[in-house]
């Protein structure tokens, strides 16, 4: 399972779903890969702390790599680095790839990311992909390589009229480049229940059959501390509110997974037949 989370607005909790989610399926046994092709590096930081600034090679190697062939170029394993928690592992940002990408692009390296995960099959149960906010290089190489589509809703007026144009977006992109791309919800972020506006938006997102799911993570000053202590909320305090609605969604989209699996194969089975 490849999952990118994506929204073309900043500020959403892109970095903090990737890497809560990540460590939610690697607590629960799973080995985990999170790739952070975001220049800014908030999930590196978020895994590694002061430590991410120090690791090497990074996706600004990766990406030089792509760009000037070499008869010694370093197999995919080789940009995956451990991090404090068990199961979890991680392809580390740089910002020099802000600078790569007009050359990336020029050069149409779409599918190299892509090309580099399957090169890691088999190693890892589920990839999780942190995407900077716009629709440019990285976050169409993070759309061509996955299989499920995140976007994050912060319970925003903005966010709401944008949703629909980023739906289309990514159905555009499945169409012509990745048939097994698939939204598998919209998350709600900092909801706050009590509060009318975030209601109000959920309810017309619900009435449009988009879709959203279930669990909504909460506004929280938790997430701060988290950050600071560059340790993802079931670690931090697994027992806490959000850290709970995190294992939720994860079961959520779990349970999804799980149900398209066995639908497929009922349709295989019927196909056969």
């Amino acid at each position: 399972m490849r999952r990118v989370v994506f929204n073309q607005k900043g500020g959403v909790g892109k970095s903090t779903i990737t890497v809560n989610l990540a460590a939610v399926a690697a607590a629960q046994g799973k080995r985990v890969l999170v790739v952070d092709l975001d220049p800014q590096g908030n999930s590196s930081h978020y895994l590694l702390g002061a430590s991410a600034g120090d690791v090497k090679p990074t996706l600004a190697d990766f990406f030089d790599q792509v760009l000037n062939f070499s008869l010694y170029a370093k197999g995919a394993a080789e940009f995956v680095h451990a991090t404090p928690f068990p199961n979890l592992f991680l392809m580390a940002s740089h910002p020099a790839i802000a600078e790569q990408q007009v050359k990336l692009e020029s050069r149409y390296k779409i599918y190299k990311l892509r090309e580099t995960l399957d090169e890691l099959t088999g190693q890892f149960d589920e990839v999780y992909i942190d995407t900077p906010p716009a629709l440019n290089f990285f976050t169409l190489s993070a759309l061509i390589a996955a299989t499920g589509c995140l976007i994050p809703f912060d319970c925003d007026t903005f966010s709401r009229d944008a949703l629909l144009g980023l739906i289309a977006r990514v159905e555009e992109i499945r169409q012509d480049h990745n048939g097994a791309l698939k939204i598998e919800g919209i998350v709600v972020n900092q909801y706050q229940p009590r509060a009318s506006l975030p209601q109000r938006l959920v309810q017309e997102l619900e009435a449009q059959h988009l879709p959203v799911l279930k669990t909504r993570l909460s506004s929280s000053v938790k997430v701060r501390e988290s950050h600071d202590k560059a340790a993802p909320l079931i670690a931090l305090d697994a027992k806490h509110k959000l850290a709970l609605e995190f294992t939720a969604l994860y079961g959520e989209l779990s349970g999804q997974h799980k149900a398209a699996y066995i639908a497929d194969k009922l349709g295989s089975l019927g196909r056969s037949q």
